[in-house]
């Protein structure tokens, strides 16, 4: 798992691969990940907007922008937590994933939580020691 907390809100990331929807012969990886969203401030927030970085094992990155996550914009108030799942295709058999969630709290001040990196790994992986 991989955890940030930025302005009391934590995001926690956990990749998995999924073999069912991949298939290497066709160059095609797929990864389902589940995110958590714990709102350990004493406000109460709302999740507006997401902005995805993603980048394959070539280096090509793709920016991923939208309202929401899987069709909602969830409040959290003090205490709450959300969790959603979904899923990313690659072209390559790894890759990472970063982002930020704006948010926006019950004064009205919108701000920035942190996406924590994750590493995207299948078993198909080169695996590389330095």
């Amino acid at each position: 798992m991989y955890r940030a907390v930025t302005e009391n809100i934590q995001v926690t990331a956990a990749p998995e691969y999924s073999a069912e929807r991949s298939d290497p012969s066709q160059t095609r990886y797929f990864w389902v990940y589940s995110i958590e969203i714990a709102n350990l401030s004493q406000k109460t927030v709302q999740l507006m907007t997401r902005r995805w970085l993603i980048t394959d094992a070539n280096g090509h990155r793709e920016e991923v922008r939208g309202p929401g996550v899987v069709g909602e914009q969830p409040i959290l108030r003090p205490g709450d937590v959300f969790r959603y799942s979904s899923g990313c295709p690659l072209t390559t058999p790894s890759g990472i994933m970063a982002g930020a969630y704006r948010m926006v709290d019950e004064d009205g001040r919108a701000f920035d939580i942190e996406i924590p990196a994750f590493s995207l790994d299948s078993p198909f992986a080169r695996r590389v020691l330095n």
